[in-house]
């Protein structure tokens, strides 16, 4: 069988990538182990009793004895660690004692909401943080880049969650434009357009200061590329500045901006926590406030542990993207 230059090339390129892929995951396994070790022992510290939280007012000492025994929660700390970590390697992340169902079904059940909201606040700060960073570079010292500068210093300078309490008294209780809080409307609705309405405030506030560092980022990329050579060559030789900027520029600063979107992807999704309590929104950080608060252990555990897989996998996925787009990276 005979292969042609072409082909021999793709076939290198596509083994070199598996190579690279199958790396970046076994390099993010002693991540994932360091991230069940925190979670577990600091989780384990929080003051109280479960399964005196657990009986309410049926917590005799005997019956909390019981129940700790029925539980697992008598046996040493690094014992009941190992125990919780051969389960989840087995996918059983246990079972919720307050909600009395497995805690991995009740993390996929709210997921759905998170990533809703998540999702949408991360495709607005990435399309306007990209936007406003390439206004910001093209018209550098201009009055559309001190405007947009004032704009993203301000958002990135006020407390989210401060934000959102703003936005629901104005927008929500004085004009009354969009409702003050949760994912449906609790009569009728329950549609899309119901869902939007409900959208608006909260992915707005958790999108802002994520905006405001991918703006920022993005011009310094911009700024750097525009300055090389070989793009003072394509305006010598009277390319248009748009095409300069969008042909150009952006090509290049492209695989220096990815790597921005991936960690600012991680901080929209932790920071839904707050967001999804301010705004009712019925997610995985809301789950996790109300789990903590009856000190359900196994469920705060396994929302926390789901949080940062998602995360640790979207940084794999945006490095392959990267190393899709510029191969060279592969020499670094």
């Amino acid at each position: 069988q005979k292969f042609t230059w072409p082909a021999i090339l793709i076939r290198l390129l596509y083994k070199v990538m598996l190579s690279y892929i199958l790396k970046r995951i076994f390099s993010a396994i002693p991540v994932l182990l360091g991230v069940t070790l925190i979670v577990y022992f600091i989780i384990s510290l929080i003051p109280g009793d479960p399964a005196t939280a657990i009986l309410g007012s049926f917590a005799t000492p005997e019956n909390v004895k019981i129940l700790n025994s029925q539980l697992g929660l008598d046996k040493p700390i690094w014992q009941r660690y190992f125990i919780w970590l051969y389960n989840i390697l087995q996918g059983d992340f246990g079972r919720s004692f307050s909600l009395n169902r497995p805690v991995i079904d009740e993390i996929l059940e709210r997921f759905n909401a998170t990533i809703i909201l998540s999702g949408t606040s991360f495709v607005i700060c990435s399309i306007l943080g990209i936007l406003f960073g390439i206004l910001s570079a093209a018209y550098q010292y201009s009055l559309i880049d001190k405007l947009i500068t004032f704009i993203v210093l301000v958002g990135i300078s006020i407390p989210s969650f401060f934000l959102g309490m703003m936005l629901i008294l104005y927008f929500a209780v004085s004009v009354r434009w969009f409702p003050v809080s949760g994912m449906y409307s609790l009569y009728g609705g329950g549609g899309l357009w119901d869902l939007i309405n409900h959208l608006v405030m909260p992915s707005i506030t958790l999108s802002l200061v994520a905006l405001g560092v991918i703006a920022r980022l993005v011009r310094s990329s911009m700024l750097e590329v525009l300055r090389l050579d070989y793009i003072k060559t394509a305006r010598a030789k009277g390319v248009s500045e748009t095409r300069v900027v969008l042909s150009h520029a952006l090509r290049s600063a492209i695989i220096t901006i990815l790597p921005i979107l991936g960690l600012q992807a991680g901080f929209v999704l932790s920071g839904s926590v707050y967001i999804e309590i301010v705004f009712q929104w019925p997610g995985i950080g809301r789950m996790l406030v109300d789990a903590i608060l009856t000190r359900d252990i196994m469920l705060v555990q396994g929302g926390v542990l789901f949080i940062a897989l998602c995360y640790v996998l979207f940084n794999i996925l945006v490095d392959i993207l990267q190393l899709w787009l510029d191969p060279r990276l592969l020499r670094k």
